[in-house]
């Protein structure tokens, strides 16, 4: 990452520095050859013109050839004489000098010439070289601004590229994680539940030990209550033979006195807050059981002067409660109402210890403090 930003600065700083034309090599060199070369064309046109000013010696030759014996030939008609050849007079040597002189004035101004045509020639050729070495590095240039551009571009690129790899790489740990939370959420919901099965268990054990426990209990109270009503029950009936003998007994002295009723007493002497009567013979201690049993029922706020309600209850053996009717009224409907519902909540009546409830009687209940 950073060697590419480093390039990417270099390539910056090389664009934005102005562009100058490149730095020619060889210059000295070409110079050099330059002016040899001229120097072996002024040689070269020197050398020409003297050559060509040195009049050249004439020679001249005789040439003998042996003539052969041949017979003397046919005369022949002898040949017109040849036309006279003209010869030009040779100029004067004043003049030759002149055209010499000419002669190597033109040819001075044709190699001055040739020597500005080559110069020129080597400048045009300089030029082209140095503008196709300048195309040359523009090229290059060219070439080098749009690698820096490529590789700028793959730079990006590849940060784009790991920059969606780490994306990814994020997305999937996230996953992951998830995943793993997503796991250890449903391990911990699942020990919950094996640990609220096994606290389940564990209750309805309990509980069904306890049920077990208080089904055993109730069965021993209920066992040890039959007895206890069997023995009560028992010493009921020795009591109730020895009370009939008693009464027997009593009422025959009562008749052989000639005084009293026989078939009246009280049924309940107290009862709730009051007392009452009625027709069938209870124990001393049943009132006491019933002012128990009534007693916390009765919920009265109003004022207590005054008041004072019968009620009159009718029960089954086992004491249920069969009816509860009002009597007499203590003239306060919201006491009477009080009173009735007390003696309703208390369903079911006590029993007396020969096991039963009587089969009617009355209370008379009074608010306390009245």
């Amino acid at each position: 990452m950073t060697g590419s930003q480093n390039k990417h600065g270099r390539a910056r700083g090389a664009s934005a520095r102005p562009i100058r034309p490149p730095r020619e090599r060889g210059t000295g060199r070409a110079f050099a050859l330059a002016a040899l070369m001229h120097l072996l064309l002024i040689w070269l046109l020197y050398h020409g013109i003297n050559w060509q000013n040195n009049t050249p010696a004439g020679a001249e030759a005789e040439i003998w050839t042996e003539i052969p014996d041949t017979p003397a030939p046919t005369p022949r008609p002898a040949p017109p004489p040849p036309a006279p050849v003209k010869v030009q007079p040779a100029p004067p040597p004043a003049k030759d000098e002149e055209a010499d002189i000419a002669l190597q004035e033109k040819k001075r101004k044709q190699q001055e010439a040739a020597a500005r045509e080559a110069q020129l020639a080597e400048q045009r050729r300089q030029q082209e070289q140095a503008q196709q070495e300048a195309e040359a590095k523009r090229q290059q240039q060219l070439a080098a601004q749009a690698a820096a551009a490529a590789a700028q571009q793959k730079a990006m690129q590849d940060k784009q590229k790991q920059i969606e790899q780490q994306r990814q790489a994020d997305l999937q740990k996230q996953q992951q994680q998830k995943a793993q939370q997503d796991r250890r959420q449903q391990q911990q919901a699942e020990a919950q539940k094996q640990e609220q099965l096994k606290e389940q268990k564990e209750q309805q054990e309990a509980k069904a030990k306890a049920d077990a426990q208080a089904k055993a209990k109730a069965e021993s109270d209920a066992k040890a209550k039959a007895a206890a009503q069997a023995k009560a029950k028992a010493e009921a009936e020795a009591k109730a033979k020895v009370d009939a003998e008693r009464k027997a007994r009593l009422a025959q002295l009562q008749g052989q006195l000639g005084g009293g009723t026989a078939g009246s007493g009280e049924g309940l002497a107290k009862s709730g807050t009051g007392k009452g009567a009625g027709g069938n013979a209870t124990s001393p201690g049943y009132a006491e059981k019933v002012q128990r049993r009534v007693r916390p029922n009765i919920h009265w706020g109003g004022e207590t002067a005054g008041l004072e309600t019968v009620v009159s209850v009718r029960c089954s053996p086992t004491g249920t409660l069969l009816s509860a009717n009002i009597t007499r009224s203590s003239g306060n409907e919201q006491w009477d109402a009080a009173a009735l519902r007390a003696v309703q909540n208390s369903d079911p009546m006590p029993v007396d210890i020969d096991g039963k409830a009587p089969g009617s009687f009355t209370i008379t209940l009074r608010p306390a403090g009245g």
